[in-house]
């Protein structure tokens, strides 16, 4: 018999940029034995990317040690692992095979076959109209109608009548539903027509009103609303930030130069749309907030158990993300070094957004408003089908890609696992018609976004200025029950993640 060894990933040199050429020993690697060559035909690869979803996955997957499948020595022979991959039909139904505990441990890595999409949404650019909305249906109802949440600023949207807090329930005509929203609001439809609603006593009906929307390559500045408003002889700076986008650091940079200049003395920070992003654009927005704790621990990571015990014996330092007083192309940060900060979340705040909560907390009083997180303390990397698993040199056969999580973060106090969210200091409540207490916005008294009187600022100030708006008074009308099916984040290629940029991970 002989030994055939796969070959040994590149990744180690590729993520951590190590200046000695890397060597493992076989227990390292992945082993098949392949036997002495017989009459029996070999089994052939049916489909050259399920070989890739498994290298990659038993590479550097999070829980690669917890998944029989994923072991390094699950197969003997080529006839054996290539029979193994066989048996699925596509990468995806392999992929997910493959996670640990899909959609309840795992709930955040996926695959894609067009990673050109994929790069885009790191960039911030997607194919969007710049409408940002969330689906809910009214009880258990089939019929789904949506809320606007934001207009992105210079987007198709923006040109058109149509805001904030605004209902529509159909698109060209038809009824959206949970069974055909993805395709009228999320298919292949660039341009679509909604029309638009009003809700009365708990009923939503048609209004006349309808909006044309195009969908277009778009890219989406992170940062919708940055403000100062100044009461009770207080400056409280607002900064409405909507995803962690590195190419849009030095805007975020520029944004709180605006607010020091203007001598704010808080900061709210409003997260509750932002799904997540660069782990760096994490690092840089606290050292924007503080600056007092240039390199100190932000956050030390864990990987899985290969590439764990490697770190830790060659490299102990690169599990531990320190505070920066400098951008990637060393522009210096802007500080406001704060001791306190208000941040307001929601069910969509997630990833980097939780990352910034859960790490500035050993270090600053941050005061959290509004509802629960999702609870995304991973993050993950993008892999490609080319020999070192990077941009380079990927299989020109197709456009896989698997994004798989990779780590997870815990702050200074080794806090992490935060499974079901971050909880609120102060949770945002309101009414409803039939005398429940529901969470989060009420989509009947959504207000202005940066005006003082709106729910969640209205909080923050409150707490600030020991002042009441007439909106915290609870002088407002009922709001509706509904259950949440969907958002806009939902369908970007990125969604609700947490990445490192192979080619910034590099210490």
């Amino acid at each position: 018999m002989k030994i055939v060894k796969l070959p040994i990933s590149l990744l180690f040199t590729l993520i951590f940029g190590l200046s000695f050429l890397f060597s493992c020993t076989e227990n390292e690697e992945t082993i098949i034995q392949e036997t002495e060559e017989t009459e029996e035909t070999p089994v052939t690869l049916n489909n050259e990317v399920n070989e890739f979803v498994w290298a990659g996955l038993n590479e550097i997957y999070l829980w690669q040690q917890d998944v029989p499948d994923l072991a390094d020595d699950k197969f003997t022979t080529y006839d054996e692992y290539y029979t193994f991959l066989n048996g699925y039909n596509t990468p995806e139904s392999l992929f997910d095979a493959m996670l640990y505990q899909i959609d309840v441990v795992d709930r955040f890595s996926y695959i894609v076959d067009d990673y050109v999409a994929l790069e885009n949404s790191f960039q911030g650019t997607s194919n969007s109209n710049g409408l940002d909305f969330q689906l809910v249906r009214l009880s258990d109802s089939d019929d789904v109608f949506g809320y606007v949440r934001y207009v992105a600023n210079n987007s198709d949207a923006a040109t058109k009548n149509i805001n904030r807090g605004e209902f529509f329930l159909t698109v060209d005509g038809q009824q959206i539903t949970v069974n055909n929203y993805i395709d009228l609001l999320f298919g292949s439809n660039n341009t679509y027509t909604l029309g638009m609603a009003d809700i009365t006593n708990s009923t939503i009906a048609l209004n006349g009103k309808t909006v044309e929307l195009t969908k277009t390559e778009f890219t989406e500045n992170p940062i919708l609303v940055n403000k100062v408003i100044e009461t009770n002889g207080v400056k409280i700076g607002y900064l409405m930030y909507n995803g962690f986008v590195s190419n849009f650091d030095n805007d975020l940079n520029n944004a709180f130069a605006d607010l020091k200049s203007q001598g704010i003395n808080e900061l709210v920070l409003d997260l509750r749309y932002n799904p997540g992003g660069s782990v760096r654009s994490a690092i840089n927005l606290s050292g924007m907030i503080t600056g007092q704790f240039n390199g100190g621990i932000f956050s030390t990571e864990k990987w899985n158990n290969k590439y764990q015990a490697y770190l830790e014996a060659t490299d102990p330092e690169y599990l531990i993300n320190r505070f920066t007083d400098k951008l990637a192309d060393n522009t210096p940060i802007n500080s406001l070094k704060l001791n306190k900060v208000y941040i307001l979340t929601t069910e969509g705040s997630a990833s980097a957004s939780e990352l910034v909560i859960n790490c500035l907390r050993p270090y600053i009083d941050v005061v959290q408003i509004g509802t629960v997180t999702t609870g995304k303390y991973t993050a993950s990397i993008t892999l490609y089908d080319s020999p070192d698993y990077g941009r380079k040199d990927a299989n020109p056969n197709h456009k896989y890609a698997i994004q798989p999580l990779v780590l997870k973060s815990a702050n200074k106090n080794g806090v992490t696992d935060y499974y079901n969210g971050l909880t609120p200091d102060y949770l945002i409540t309101y009414q409803t018609g039939s005398g429940a207490i529901a969470e989060g916005e009420d989509l009947l008294n959504l207000g202005t976004l940066g005006d003082e009187n709106e729910v969640f600022l209205a909080k923050a100030i409150s707490l600030i200025t020991g002042s009441t708006s007439k909106l915290i008074d609870g002088k407002t009308k009922p709001g509706i029950d509904i259950k949440i099916i969907a958002d806009t984040k939902d369908f970007t290629p990125l969604g609700k993640g947490m990445y490192k940029n192979l080619d910034k991970a590099i210490k």
